[in-house]
């Protein structure tokens, strides 16, 4: 009886912490972007979109609000590297974020999970 108690009790703590990380970071750093160059804030999530902002390439407390488009987690773990790769085209990843006060969308691709000490 004690057992089935601890699994469901596990069970449970493990769906809560999925749930707590299931939007994404709380913030993101650039990665990828050339020295010299920005990453662009857009208007929209797309590449021909209004610029309305950029981030520097070594930008962090870049804060996430939200991202759309990319790999749902059942492609992520069961297709091969190169399905993947092609979704990723058809469906790249865009990410409504806020920096300095700028809020506007920019390519997921150029973003990793980072921390803010601000």
């Amino acid at each position: 009886m004690n057992t089935r108690w601890f699994l469901v009790l596990l069970m449970v703590l493990i769906a809560h912490g999925a749930h707590a990380d299931a939007d994404g970071p709380d913030h993101w750093n650039v990665v990828g972007v050339a020295a010299g160059d920005v990453l662009n804030i857009r208007q929209e999530p797309s590449g021909t979109a209004a610029k309305i902002g950029e981030i520097p390439p070594d930008g962090t407390c870049v804060k996430n609000l939200r991202c759309v488009g990319g790999l749902t987690f059942e492609e992520f773990t069961t297709l091969s590297e190169a399905e993947q790769d092609e979704i990723k085209k058809e469906r790249p990843r865009w990410c409504y974020i806020e920096y300095k006060g700028i809020k506007g969308w920019v390519a997921g691709r150029y973003l990793r999970e980072g921390s803010c000490q601000q």
